[in-house]
């Protein structure tokens, strides 16, 4: 099991920055995925940014260039700075831990959801 806290969330105003993080606990497998998902209201959860244990980054189009990942592994941290924020960014943020398996199975860890409520 493993188990996220987020933090960070707030109401920015468009053009603004926020920081979002999660600390991770128990049992995180050696291959494996942390990162972030939205849902605003009426939309299914999307991507925002995932890293891989590897280092190997995927960002959804909407946020390249404006949000960065990434990841303390001797703290189990995972960060995502989210720059140039736009009021269609307003959404509840889940931090997720993917753990991978070596047969391939998957094993999905959510968080609890941070608001991001971007807004003048």
């Amino acid at each position: 099991q493993v188990q996220l806290v987020e933090s960070g969330g707030g109401l920015v105003q468009p053009g603004g920055s926020l920081r979002l993080s999660c600390a991770a606990s128990g049992s995180i497998f050696s291959k494996n995925s942390m990162g972030w998902y939205r849902q605003a209201p009426g939309k299914e959860r999307e991507l925002v940014a995932v890293m891989a244990s590897t280092g190997a980054t995927n960002y959804a189009d909407s946020v390249k260039g404006r949000f960065t990942i990434s990841r303390d592994n001797a703290k189990n941290m995972v960060y995502l700075q989210m720059n140039s924020l736009k009021p269609e960014d307003t959404a509840v943020y889940y931090c997720n831990v993917r753990n991978i398996h070596y047969t391939m199975i998957v094993f999905d860890y959510w968080g609890q959801g941070t608001q991001v409520t971007v807004s003048s």
